[in-house]
């Protein structure tokens, strides 16, 4: 037996109305949650800078944009600046923090996997590329220069020093980066643990390629300082392969 009951349909109608609402919207949520995802992984990932070490670069709880993807065409630059993870004994360790309701924490790590927040950024690091696999870097000469493969570099652009203090670091170093590593230092120099200062550790201070998440490229927050993070390429310009360097100090020891 059927009800010809116009109300009874009409709420039946508007019941069906509303699932389908509904459903679609639970269909774009979870669209949008793994297009998040796929570009968090592959594409594009959100950092907070949680120290100084980069000033005047970048600041103290500024928020970042690192390209994950290009660097696997183009492999990396001296001058970029990378954000990677602890290679072992970089971080000190996380005290522990108030109590997080358990909800609380799920949401944020559901949104850090989806690139929508930056809950990992304590986790991580950034600092500036000054050594490419095979460079030979020297820190300092007369003028308180470092020297890659042979040519002194003039990092005056992007350096924060101490007033008074022209030397690139008050700590000398001379290494050969390993092949599939990095050499990298902070901006403020006197202010970054940085590569330099790891060099008694197992990993000898260098920063495995395969830990760095990408290259830091857009500066996002605060909008009064939203632009492009520069690499500062130029500083670079005339430092010759290490194969190149090879030849020519053969050449001109007659080796």
């Amino acid at each position: 037996m059927t009800s010809d009951d116009p109300t009874a349909e009409q709420a039946r109608t508007r019941g069906r109305g509303l699932l389908m609402f509904l459903r679609d919207i639970a269909v774009i949520v979870v669209v949008a949650l793994v297009v998040s995802f796929l570009i968090k992984t592959f594409i594009v990932r959100s950092f907070f800078i949680p120290s100084g070490s980069m000033e005047d670069t970048l600041q103290i709880d500024d928020r970042i944009l690192v390209d994950e993807l290009t660097p696997l065409w183009t492999d990396y630059a001296r001058g970029d600046v990378v954000v990677f993870e602890d290679p072992g004994g970089w971080l000190d360790p996380q005290p522990a923090g108030e109590d997080v309701p358990p909800v609380l924490e799920a949401v944020d790590g559901l949104l850090t996997l989806v690139g929508l927040s930056a809950g990992d950024s304590d986790d991580h690091l950034v600092k500036r590329i000054i050594g490419l696999p095979g460079d030979h870097v020297v820190c300092c000469n007369a003028m308180g220069q470092i020297a890659v493969n042979g040519v002194p570099i003039d990092e005056l652009g992007y350096l924060k020093l101490p007033e008074g203090d022209t030397a690139a670091s008050n700590d000398p170093f001379d290494v050969v980066v390993p092949e599939d590593a990095l050499w990298v230092l902070g901006d403020n120099r006197d202010r970054s643990w940085d590569a330099r200062y790891h060099q008694d550790e197992p990993g000898g201070g260098f920063v495995p390629i395969e830990n760095v998440v990408g290259r830091v490229f857009l500066l996002t927050w605060p909008l009064d300082r939203f632009g492009l993070v520069d690499g500062h390429h130029e500083v670079f310009r005339g430092v010759p392969d290490p194969e190149d360097a090879a030849e020519d100090e053969t050449a001109v020891t007659g080796g």
